[in-house]
C-alpha cells in the first residue's frame, strides 16, 4: 500500500501566536503514526514562489494522513496557526 505525505510550505509572520500549533503538532502526529521527512532544512527556491519553512510529513497510507489533517486535535491546532503564517499544505499519495 502506498504512503501518504503532507508536504507544507510555510512562511511565519508571528512566531508568538505560531507557537502553540507548533507545540500541538507532536504528540498529534505521534497519534497518527507519522514522520519527519523533510522539516527546516537548507532549501533553494529554484522555481515560482519559495517559503522558509518546508515539511514532508510521511504516513503509513493516505488514508491515514488524510484523517489526520481533518482530527479534532489538528483541526484545533491549525485554527493557531491561520493568521500567524502563510501556508500551502498538500495531502499526496506516495508512489
Amino acid at each position: 500500500m502506498a504512503k501518504g505525505y503532507w508536504i507544507g510550505r510555510v512562511e511565519v509572520n508571528n512566531e508568538q501566536g505560531y507557537k502553540p500549533y507548533a507545540d500541538a503538532n507532536p504528540a498529534i502526529f505521534k497519534k497518527f503514526g507519522a514522520k519527519y521527512v523533510v522539516r527546516g532544512g537548507k532549501y533553494e527556491g529554484v522555481e515560482g514562489q519559495s517559503r522558509s519553512r518546508n515539511v514532508v510529513i510521511e504516513f503509513a497510507d493516505y488514508a491515514t494522513a488524510v484523517a489526520c489533517y481533518n482530527s479534532p486535535e489538528y483541526q484545533a491546532a491549525r485554527h493557531h496557526r491561520i493568521g500567524a503564517a502563510e501556508a500551502e499544505l498538500m495531502v499526496v499519495e506516495g508512489a
